[in-house]
């Protein structure tokens, strides 16, 4: 496609905001030129000297054109005065009366010439004081707006951190704590059998006060250690962090789709990439290798079992549209057939930034770790891991 060409007054200008800015400088420049009389020395002159002074703040390099095309004309008319000019010192030279006439008129145009081009200046002036001040308001606003911005943001972070403190101790001291006893939940296999899970004791308190919690990840070493959520949709804790309040760093949760029960041949948490590292921030430095040799591991228990995967895939991907004819690793939750998973086991193999050496056979638990990336518009950077058995 041809870049496009922004020409005014003869100079190129490589932008559009650029040209914009040319646009307005031309306006300023045809308004002197039709003020002005570049054959009437007195208010070239004039207009030279304003323009020396910079009272006119030009945007481009039209103001500089603009300054010496009335330069070299002034110039030029000292050189050689124009006819006009040698008729009327001709006329004084020939007559004193006539030269008396002249001397009381020429005072009186130059001052209303003088006058006119004074206002003219000072209303441009005016104008362009405007445009600062408007501009000035807009800047502060825009100023007031981000810092409200971080300070909410900020706020809510700590706030949720806080809240994580006081899961993960609730969790780390469940043996310490008097345990609640967690009302039996019924749930039914697709055979239509009764099953009652036990949640595990670390989990129960928990649980209890909060019946959205799914599970807890945790990656040694890193600030990956949070509680895992789950709803009815993959919107909702996009923006609303485990006690369900409104938050831009929401929460990790396990795919609706996914069944810890049944269980799904593949498991798949989302988390926000934050800026400050919190959720999945520092999930994408696994796309080092020596990162992923000194974080092998994931722990990912549900509430009801414990579980440890090894690392086996790390690649880059990105959400596509329903008709795209593609890989949709988000779209992997349950193999039908051995024919299924080995298909899908060389699609993350072949997308894989490195070679981890670990492999999955049919049967096996997956579990995936998805947060955005900013490579390609809907980017994500994913994280596969192999189920190890305790």
């Amino acid at each position: 496609m041809a870049q496009k060409v922004y020409i005014v007054e003869g100079r190129q200008f490589r932008t559009e905001a650029e040209y914009r800015r040319a646009l307005k400088d031309k306006q300023v420049i045809d308004r002197l030129r039709a003020e002005v009389d570049f054959q009437n020395r007195s208010q070239l002159s004039q207009l030279v000297k304003v323009l020396q002074e910079k009272k006119y703040p030009f945007l481009t390099l039209l103001g500089q054109d603009f300054t010496e095309e009335a330069e070299d004309a002034l110039h030029q008319l000292s050189k050689s005065p124009s006819p006009r000019g040698r008729r009327a010192r001709q006329a004084v030279g020939k007559s004193g009366s006539s030269r008396g006439k002249e001397t009381a008129r020429a005072p009186s145009g130059k001052a209303g010439q003088d006058g006119q081009m004074e206002k003219f200046v000072q209303e441009e002036l005016k104008r362009r004081e405007k445009i600062r001040r408007r501009l000035a308001l807009l800047c502060s606003v825009v100023a007031v707006g981000c810092l409200g911005y971080f300070g909410i943001y900020t706020y809510q972070a700590a706030r949720t951190e806080e809240e994580f403190s006081r899961m993960a101790a609730f969790r780390e001291r469940a043996e310490e704590l008097p345990i609640q006893e967690v009302s039996p939940v019924i749930h039914y296999t697709e055979e239509g059998e009764r099953v009652i899970p036990e949640v595990l004791d670390e989990y129960k308190n928990l649980y209890n006060s909060n019946k959205r919690l799914i599970g807890w990840l945790k990656i040694d070493d890193t600030r990956i250690d949070y509680p895992v959520m789950q709803t009815t949709n993959n919107e909702y804790f996009l923006d609303h962090n485990v006690n369900q309040k409104k938050d831009r760093n929401g929460a990790l949760f396990l795919d609706k789709d996914c069944d810890v029960l049944k269980p799904s041949t593949n498991l798949i948490i989302y988390g926000h990439h934050m800026q400050s590292g919190n959720m999945f921030g520092t999930l994408d430095k696994y796309s080092s290798e020596e990162y992923y040799k000194e974080h092998p591991l994931i722990q990912f228990d549900s509430i009801y079992e414990k579980g440890t995967y090894e690392v086996m895939y790390v690649f880059r991907s990105r959400i596509y549209n329903e008709e795209d004819v593609v890989f949709k690793y988000y779209q992997f939750i349950d193999a039908l057939s051995q024919q299924e998973f080995d298909s899908n086991m060389q699609e993350m193999a072949a997308m894989s930034l490195y070679d981890t050496g670990v492999t999955a056979s049919y049967g096996d638990r997956l579990l995936t770790l998805s947060t955005c990336d900013y490579y390609v518009d809907n980017g994500r950077f994913v994280v596969v891991a192999r189920r190890v058995e305790n």
